[in-house]
C-alpha cells in the first residue's frame, strides 16, 4: 500500500482525534492536512502509519489549542464549539465513547483540561490507544502520562450529569421539542424543558446573538416560542439532525444557506440545555453561509409589524 493510500485510510481517525482536541472543524482539517504534507515529506517510511500520523496529528493539534486558548480568552461572547454533523470515524467496539464524546457537552467539559490532560484523555479514553502509544504520542513518559489521565478522569467525571438519556429518549423529546417550536407553543416548550435549562449562543461578535445565557424554564420558552414564528415568517427553515452526536437542528435562510445550528442536550427525561452556533465562521464547513444580520433586520420587522 502505497503512501497516500495508507494516508487515506487513516484519514477519519486523524480527524476525530483532531476534532476532539480542538474543537473546531476547520483547524481539525488542517492539522490532517499538514500531518499528510509531514508524512509525504519524510525520508524514510516509518514502521507504522499509524503511529506517525497520529502522534504527529496530536502534537499538532496540542501546539494549535496552546495557541488557540489566549483568543478564546478573548471570544466575544459565549465559545462553542465548531457543530458536527458526522463523526467520519466509525468504530463499532467504541461506539458509545466516540459519540458520547463529541458531545457538545463533552467537548466543553474538555475545554476544562490542559492541552496535554486532554490529548491524553482523548488517545486513551475514546481511542483506547495503548499508553506507550500515547506517551510517544505525546512526547511523555508513561508515568507523567497516568497522571495526566488521573486528573483529566477526574475532571471529566465531576462535571458529566449522573444519567444520561439513551438516543431514543433523546430522539423522542426531540421531535416533540421541534414540533412546539414549530407552533410557537409556549406551554408545550415548557413542559420538555428544565427547570434551570440554559439557552446559550456563540455567534463571536459576527452574528446577533444573546448577550447572555437565558435560563429558565418559561423564559426560554417564551424566547424560543416568540422568534422562531418570525423567523418562518422571512422564510427561515428548520432541518432535523444529529449534530455532535446529539439531537438538534440545521436552520436556513430563504435561498438555502446556513444560518445557523441548534443542539438539544437532554438529560433525565427533559432538555437541559439549549446550544445554537450562529458565528459565521463556525458554519462555513457546513455550506453556504446566510447573512445573519440582514434575517436579523428582518425578524424585527416582522416583530413590528406583528400584532401585540
Amino acid at each position: 500500500m502505497g503512501k497516500v493510500e495508507e494516508f487515506e485510510e487513516l484519514r477519519p481517525l486523524l480527524f476525530s482525534i483532531a476534532y476532539r482536541i480542538l474543537g473546531s472543524v476547520s483547524e481539525a482539517e488542517d492539522a490532517v492536512q499538514e500531518s499528510w504534507l509531514r508524512y509525504d515529506a519524510s525520508p524514510t517510511r516509518p514502521v507504522s502509519a499509524k503511529a506517525f500520523l497520529s502522534t504527529t496529528v496530536t502534537r499538532l493539534s496540542i501546539d494549535v489549542l496552546r495557541s488557540a486558548r489566549v483568543r478564546r480568552e478573548q471570544y466575544a461572547g459565549t465559545w462553542l464549539p465548531e457543530p458536527l454533523l458526522d463523526d467520519p470515524y466509525q468504530d463499532p467496539a467504541r461506539a458509545a465513547e466516540l459519540a458520547d464524546s463529541v458531545s457538545m457537552a463533552a467537548l466543553l467539559l474538555l475545554e476544562r483540561l490542559s492541552p496535554l490532560e486532554r490529548s491524553v484523555f482523548v488517545l486513551r479514553e475514546v481511542f483506547a490507544f495503548g499508553l506507550d502509544e500515547v506517551a510517544a504520542a505525546v512526547g511523555r513518559s508513561e508515568a507523567a502520562c497516568r497522571q495526566l489521565l488521573v486528573r483529566a478522569r477526574r475532571h471529566m467525571r465531576e462535571g458529566r450529569p449522573r444519567f444520561a438519556a439513551d438516543r431514543r429518549e433523546q430522539q423522542e423529546l426531540a421531535e416533540r421539542f421541534f414540533e412546539a417550536l414549530s407552533r410557537g407553543d409556549v406551554d408545550g416548550l415548557q413542559r420538555l424543558l428544565s427547570a434551570d435549562v440554559q439557552l446559550v449562543g456563540d455567534g463571536g461578535g459576527k452574528a446577533p446573538q444573546l448577550a447572555r445565557a437565558v435560563v429558565g424554564a418559561e423564559k426560554v420558552a417564551r424566547l424560543l416560542a416568540t422568534v422562531h414564528p418570525l423567523m418562518v415568517l422571512t422564510g427561515v427553515t428548520c432541518e432535523q439532525h444529529r449534530i455532535n452526536g446529539q439531537p438538534g437542528a440545521l436552520f436556513r435562510d430563504r435561498d438555502g444557506r446556513v444560518l445557523h445550528t441548534l443542539v438539544l442536550d437532554v438529560l433525565d427525561g427533559q432538555v437541559q440545555a439549549v446550544r445554537s452556533v450562529l458565528n459565521p465562521d463556525k458554519l462555513g464547513h457546513l455550506g453556504p453561509v446566510a447573512d445573519a444580520w440582514a434575517v436579523d433586520r428582518e425578524v424585527r420587522q416582522a416583530r413590528r409589524g406583528t400584532p401585540r
